[in-house]
């Protein structure tokens, strides 16, 4: 993360250092004014100021004792797209979510499951078609790798370590046709 954004951020975790943003944001003035207008030393309100001006966010006209300051509205704006651009940045990292046997997930794959799998649990199933196919084809294969019998128990117990409602994803998968079942036992599905 750049060194100049987090020093920014810190900037404005200080109360005092808020309080004075608000002054200024109002209307600049001198340390005695925004003192007066925060209820602060002039000592503290120059400190801080201080801080607030190396990171930009505020600037000074004139000299000490005359200085006059005020908020740079711009500098929070930049403040507030590189947050924004974090974020998206984070977005696009989708975290990794355990491939099936035998196969690579692509990158909409990873992105998808990692939106709906939090540390190999599934939180929610799918309420989108799309994503819900996407989210069973991957439990088919994480839990169902073996062309095999499997019996309803076992089905049960597999889907369970990735939700509470077994019974419903059993219902799906037999649903969208990524299982067979007959007669208690369940199978994989001979094409997708």
């Amino acid at each position: 993360m750049d060194r100049e954004l987090i020093a920014a951020l810190k900037s404005l975790t200080d109360p005092t250092r808020l309080r004075i943003l608000g002054a200024l944001a109002a209307d600049g003035g001198s340390v005695e004014e925004i003192a007066e207008r925060v209820r602060a030393s002039p000592a503290a309100v120059a400190h801080h100021l201080a801080r607030l001006q190396a990171s930009g966010i505020v600037e000074s006209s004139g000299r000490w004792p005359r200085a006059r300051y005020r908020l740079r509205p711009q500098r929070l704006n930049e403040l507030g797209r590189s947050l924004d651009e974090l974020e998206h940045e984070a977005d696009d990292v989708a975290p990794a979510i355990p491939p099936p046997a035998g196969r690579e997930l692509s990158g909409e794959e990873s992105r998808v499951l990692a939106g709906f799998f939090e540390a190999d649990r599934l939180l929610t199933i799918p309420a989108q078609e799309r994503k819900r196919l996407l989210v069973l084809r991957y439990l088919r294969d994480r839990c169902f790798p073996e062309d095999r019998d499997y019996p309803e128990k076992e089905v049960n117990q597999l889907l369970a370590v990735f939700h509470p409602d077994p019974a419903a994803l059993r219902r799906y998968l037999v649903d969208s046709r990524l299982m067979t079942r007959s007669a208690g036992v369940y199978r994989r599905a001979v094409a997708d």
